[in-house]
């Protein structure tokens, strides 16, 4: 079985920062990539940012300059540092991976069970 475990959530005043982590345990062959998506109170999931296993980075617009998406390939874990919070950032931030089980078998989409981010204005 596969899991993914989430940390680092909290209440934060608008302006500051916090440190999400996300860490693959189990068993499995391989991680690829791994995203963080975020969901706020009455809308839809969506993507945030994303990193390759060789570590290639994607933003959305709304966090460019503002998070930091890396990863720690020997521990398996995906961090997203989130600096300059705002209230639009309040959201149940959510992790996900495409995770290898056995060797030359495909990747399969798993999903942590979210960590709450509260920025307050």
């Amino acid at each position: 079985q596969v899991q993914l475990v989430e940390s680092g959530g909290g209440l934060v005043q608008a302006g500051g920062s916090l440190r999400l982590s996300c860490a693959a345990s189990g068993s499995f062959f391989s991680v690829g990539v791994m995203r963080w998506y975020r969901q706020a109170p009455g809308k839809q999931r969506e993507f945030v940012a994303r990193i390759t296993s060789a570590g290639s980075t994607y933003y959305i617009d709304s966090v460019k300059g503002r998070f930091t998406i890396s990863r720690d390939n020997a521990k398996k874990t995906v961090y997203l540092q989130m600096n300059s919070l705002k209230a639009e950032d309040t959201a149940v931030y959510y992790c996900n991976a495409d995770v290898r089980r056995y060797s030359g078998t495909a990747y399969y989409d798993y999903w942590g069970q979210g960590t709450q981010v509260t920025v307050s204005s």
